[in-house]
């Protein structure tokens, strides 16, 4: 009997039991395969184990396991794209950058680990902050505002040919 393949493996894993899995020995008894009645009591469980099982019967064929890895990659590149493109900008940015590196991280384990080390590094500077007395905090916060009005100060002026600084002069009665 042949070894079943990788691929073969995590549809096994996910949930899926189909005849031609099953011919290579690979089963999955556990709940959510397709032979086991749903539960009603929780919808949430029902749509989870449809989307895993759907997942798995994708990445069990060898072209819906490439279409789906290009359609990860080109979402989580629309996604990073975008938060990049909004860093400068007041607002969330940085949010939609990891947004996006999440996307990724659903099939490239090289984004699942910068991830998990972003999620550690924010995790620590949230605790050390924390641990900070207020002035420090306050310290930090008016470094944030500073610096995210610099941002928008610069970005009016160079992208849009607006400068507030000058206008709040005019307006305040100066030259």
């Amino acid at each position: 009997m042949r070894k079943p393949s990788s691929v073969e493996r995590r549809a096994g894993d996910a949930g899926v039991d189909t005849p031609e899995l099953r011919r290579y020995g690979v089963t999955h008894d556990s709940p959510g395969s397709p032979d086991e009645e749903p539960s009603v009591a929780d919808p949430t469980d029902q749509r989870m184990s449809r989307a895993r099982t759907t997942l798995a019967i994708i990445r069990a064929n060898p072209t819906g396991r490439i279409a789906w890895r290009v359609g990860i990659a080109v979402a989580g590149a629309l996604v990073v794209g975008l938060g990049i493109f909004l860093i400068p900008l007041p607002g969330p940015g940085w949010l939609i950058v990891i947004g996006g590196l999440a996307i990724w991280a659903v099939e490239f384990h090289w984004a699942k680990r910068l991830l998990v080390f972003t999620k550690r590094h924010v995790q620590a500077w949230t605790r050390w902050v924390t641990r900070q007395s207020l002035p420090v905090r306050l310290l930090i916060g008016a470094a944030g505002l500073v610096f995210v009005t610099t941002v928008v100060w610069l970005s009016l002026k160079y992208s849009v040919g607006i400068d507030i600084l000058a206008e709040a002069r005019d307006m305040m009665g100066g030259d």
